[in-house]
């Protein structure tokens, strides 16, 4: 089992992220991660807030040995093909540590105030089957290739669409919600993985656990099939909950 880490990057300092992610990488967490928001998803609207990518750029100069990626970043934001060439290029700066995190995006303002359409569902989930396509394609052409295995997670639930793209496309799923919510969707991608021909085992499963709510002891998360935990902490950034998570795996 794995335990990883989201670190929130809203209402802190960059200062304040750097010795976070430096801190629980020296706990040896198996991930770090970020979200993609241009503004706080939570607490004050008009509070700081900084950009995905070039964090975990900088993430992956400053650790050695948890993995670092998105979760997740929306196709909408940033052309697939570029997206692709800006995780392969974070993968060689951490020597081949990063993870490609990928979704349909669902944060209005991040659309309209950067001056992209914010489509319906329907659509952003066009776009997101159409970007993956664009990713696998971008990977194989990309000189130098990424210097690790650059794994593509695919973040959602839904399942009629974005199940049957992780079966399609992923390497692994992450879903937010409670075990058992968890064990009823990853029983339906089970049945995608079937129906398009993909074993079931090649895709690493993956739940988030938000800030707010309380972790549970690590076997229930285990029983309901997830391969990995993902912890979100906000500033200040306060580890107990990884620590005690480290202490069960």
């Amino acid at each position: 089992m794995k335990v990883g880490v989201n670190l929130l990057p809203e209402h802190t300092s960059l200062a304040a992220l750097r010795d976070a992610w430096c801190r629980a990488d020296a706990l040896a967490v198996d991930s770090l991660w970020m979200w993609d928001h241009f503004f706080p998803a939570t607490g004050d609207p008009e509070g700081t807030s900084f950009e995905c990518w070039t964090l975990i750029a900088a993430m992956a100069a400053d650790t050695a040995n948890a993995t670092v990626g998105s979760l997740v970043s929306a196709v909408g934001y940033r052309n697939p093909d570029l997206l692709t060439d800006m995780a392969r290029t974070v993968d060689h700066i951490s020597g081949g540590r990063a993870v490609l995190g990928l979704g349909a995006g669902w944060m209005v303002r991040d659309y309209e105030e950067y001056g992209y359409e914010f489509p319906p569902d329907s659509a952003r989930l066009e776009q997101l089957e159409t970007a993956l396509a664009r990713v696998r394609s971008r990977l194989a052409r990309l000189r130098p290739p990424p210097a690790g295995r650059l794994p593509v997670l695919i973040g959602g639930s839904g399942e009629k669409v974005t199940l049957r793209l992780v079966a399609q496309y992923a390497d692994a799923w992450n879903f937010i919600g409670t075990p058992e919510e968890f064990a009823r969707k990853s029983e339906v991608l089970d049945r995608w993985c079937e129906r398009v021909g993909r074993d079931p085992s090649t895709i690493e499963r993956t739940i988030s656990v938000f800030a707010e709510e309380r972790a549970l002891p690590l076997q229930q998360y285990a029983a309901a099939g997830a391969d990995h935990v993902i912890r979100s902490v906000r500033f200040p950034f306060d580890f107990d909950d990884v620590t005690d998570l480290l202490a069960q795996r």
